[in-house]
């Protein structure tokens, strides 16, 4: 289900404490010549809406720009700086909290919002308000990521151009698939900026002149069929299980006392 498209009423009768809410949240940033802007947020709410639509969870609006000051040099791209990415992000969630739902998916899609959700799960779970956890998708699908292409990459790489396949085709610029792998860095040993076991750079450009990674050109609509089902389906089974879970498993045990042994 999907919350914004539903009257009060309607949301009234059909949220309750144990609910679970799937949070789309992506970024709004280079993707290589060959992926739009909204690659992230779209892969997120692409896989939000089917797991929503194939489990009791309820689908929230799409967080559309998150912390991608890496990717600045592109035009086009946006950000916001991560103390007011979390601070959003937790406000959000606790409102969420406040309707009763006390359980919560942050499913993710852009690689620079993870350790800030994970930091945001911690503080909800902290104060017992929600207990929330971020999903990356190709983490939850590794082994299947690796056997469908060769050479992945990190960023605009064949995983993402996939996913924008299955679910936008018509976004993805297919001559200039060439361009994004010949331009920009196929495989990451190659990159010159770890020095003495230093990350010497901060921004994608250090890395890639086109902003892409890995060998897009690898991608058939079958393999990108079978990735975006195969993470629907890990995604159907998270919000299964912390849907399923009693309320005492989720929020924080109580502190440990030290027993005194009577002698």
């Amino acid at each position: 289900m999907y919350i914004a498209d539903h009257t009060w009423p309607e949301l009234g009768d059909a949220l309750s404490p144990g609910s679970v809410a799937l949070v789309p949240l992506g970024s709004t940033e280079q993707h290589g010549p060959h992926l739009p802007l909204a690659t992230d947020h779209l892969i997120a709410e692409g896989l939000a809406t089917a797991a929503a639509e194939r489990s009791d969870a309820f689908r929230t609006p799409t967080i559309t720009v998150g912390v991608s000051p890496h990717h600045r040099q592109f035009p086009g791209t946006m950000w916001v700086d991560p103390p007011e990415f979390r601070d959003y992000v937790e406000s959000f969630a606790r409102n969420l909290a406040y309707h009763g739902i006390d359980r919560v998916v942050f499913v993710n899609a852009h690689g620079g919002n993870v350790q800030h959700l994970r930091e945001v799960g911690r503080r909800l779970h902290e104060d017992e308000v929600a207990y929330a956890v971020e999903w990356m998708w190709d983490e939850s699908i590794p082994e299947l990521v690796d056997d469908l292409f060769e050479r992945n990459g990190p960023h605009a790489g064949p995983k993402e151009t996939a996913m924008i396949t299955h679910l936008a085709p018509d976004l993805v610029r297919e001559d200039r698939l060439e361009d994004a792998r010949d331009g920009g860095l196929v495989d990451l040993d190659d990159a010159d900026t770890m020095v003495h076991g230093a990350r010497t750079f901060y921004d994608a450009v250090d890395n890639s002149a086109n902003g892409a990674f890995g060998d897009p050109t690898d991608v058939t609509p079958e393999k990108s069929e079978r990735l975006f089902e195969a993470a629907a389906d890990q995604l159907v089974q998270l919000a299964e299980w912390i849907g399923d879970r009693d309320e005492s498993e989720l929020f924080p045990e109580p502190r440990v006392e030290r027993k005194i042994e009577s002698r």
